[in-house]
């Protein structure tokens, strides 16, 4: 019997273990594809083509990340059949890899987008200043979704969930704003239209920020809130502690 409970006792720290790594590893992503949507943003407002290259380049290792977590998630889910608080947290952390993948596409359209600019030259106009507060705002709901999973924390997840709002309604003041902007000076059409399709890609990135708080709501309370609207978020979340 002793030798039976010691075996038990090994074979679920392995499996801790397993689960510890999955997760390093993805936080490990989230934090490479923090960077690339950094770069991406400073290599657009500041038209360094070389920046951007390095965040394009940089992409296929955010693939790779994406490849080699879900391997490992695939490889739990076949030898050790988790189930209750582990089995979520092995399909959260499928999830929320796929969020950081396609974050990390966004950041190269980004980075295409600065390269077009450093091509162009010129100035695309008051699109700057939009991209730079909309991409400060994007960045911190990423780290804070990231600083969620990582500490479980639910509430830090439900108000990234309702920051999106704030940033899908700067998102649409900046487009007005540009499609002004170009009327009045037609000149500025094409380096405009590269710069709302970079806005475009941020807004993207906020939404998969709060995809990325939402599994972590999922995985801490075992509820499912991607459809649930911003308003009605709390009281669902406090029903389930």
């Amino acid at each position: 019997m002793l030798h039976q409970d010691s075996y038990k006792q090994h074979i679920s720290a392995q499996f801790n273990a397993e689960l510890e790594s999955v997760k390093n590893h993805l936080l490990e992503m989230g934090g490479l594809v923090e960077q690339q949507i950094g770069k991406a943003v400073e290599s657009l407002l500041n038209r360094d083509s070389g920046l951007a290259e390095e965040v394009i380049a940089g992409d296929v290792q955010v693939n790779q990340l994406e490849i080699n977590i879900d391997e490992e998630c695939s490889r739990i889910l076949a030898r050790r059949q988790p189930a209750a608080s582990d089995l979520r947290l092995v399909l959260a952390i499928s999830k929320v890899i796929t969020d950081l993948e396609r974050i990390g596409d966004e950041a190269s359209k980004i980075a295409r987008q600065a390269v077009k600019a450093a091509e162009e030259g010129g100035n695309a106009g008051s699109s700057f200043v939009e991209i730079r507060h909309i991409g400060s705002h994007v960045g911190d709901m990423l780290r804070r979704a990231l600083d969620a999973f990582a500490r479980l924390d639910v509430d830090m997840a439900v108000q990234t969930v309702i920051a999106d709002r704030e940033v899908d309604s700067e998102y649409a003041s900046a487009m007005r704003s540009l499609v002004t902007f170009m009327m009045e000076d037609p000149r500025t059409i094409g380096p405009v239209l590269g710069q709302m399709w970079a806005l475009r890609s941020l807004e993207r990135v906020g939404d998969h920020a709060s995809n990325i708080a939402e599994h972590v709501i999922y995985l801490v309370r075992g509820l499912d809130v991607r459809h649930v609207e911003p308003d009605d978020l709390v009281a669902q979340v406090e029903e389930h502690q």
